[in-house]
């Protein structure tokens, strides 16, 4: 099943890593993992994960540096710290510096799952989006266009999605392919052309919202410059 909550997992060590996408995957959430402070921040910049379980340690710099820098870039993603540094001070400026929750390794899994949980509930944004006469209940999983439910497939409900987080900006086939198909592709595929075709045809009078931008890919837009 495609689901919609997309958590991004920082942590080097592989089996660690593997775990856990595992598990919140198991949860019914979407998990994609990187392994380098560089890598999350540009991961995490793209705006279109509602978590972030964020190691302590990285090769590359730690998860304060991490932290410092998506909350700079003025993103209010959740982040959970997770890591094997339990004294209080340490667990202080980890909170200071952005982090919404910590976790000490080694952890419970039934804690890790709960905080998961906690904080995507109370996630501002979480529960809804909306972009003009479309609204989504993401608890729900509930598209509505001008008040009438619309009947998608999982993959149509999970491209609307991330088109509605990119509102009013250009969103590439490529970023469309990793997102919501979660691997490569071949760039010759015409997935992305379809699913695109079919979501017009649901948005029915209101398929004009969801513009192609010749040689750059796609944008859903409040107003229409048709």
């Amino acid at each position: 099943m495609v689901t919609d909550v997309k958590v991004l997992v920082v942590e080097d060590d592989v089996k660690l890593s593997r775990f856990l996408v595992r598990l919140l995957s198991e949860e019914g959430l979407t998990a994609d993992a990187c392994a380098s402070g560089s890598d999350a921040i540009a991961q995490a910049s793209t705006g279109i994960y509602d978590l972030v379980v964020l190691d302590w340690m990285l090769p590359d710099t730690d998860g304060i540096a991490v932290c410092r820098a998506v909350r700079q870039a003025g993103l209010a993603t959740p982040i959970l710290m997770l890591t094997a540094r339990g004294e209080l001070r340490e667990r202080v400026l980890g909170l200071e510096t952005g982090a919404d929750d910590y976790i000490v390794k080694p952890f419970e899994v039934e804690e890790l799952v709960a905080r998961v949980r906690s904080l995507l509930r109370r996630a501002s944004g979480f529960r809804s989006l909306r972009v003009g006469p479309l609204a989504i209940d993401r608890v729900g999983r509930i598209a509505a266009l001008d008040g009438a439910t619309l009947d998608l497939t999982a993959r149509e409900y999970a491209l609307l999605v991330d088109l509605v987080h990119h509102a009013e900006k250009v969103v590439t086939r490529t970023e469309l392919l990793t997102r919501v198909w979660g691997t490569k592709f071949d760039p010759s595929s015409n997935l992305v052309e379809v699913h695109v075709s079919r979501l017009r045809d649901k948005l029915g009078v209101f398929a004009n919202m969801l513009e192609t931008v010749r040689g750059a890919g796609y944008r859903l837009t409040a107003k229409p410059s048709r």
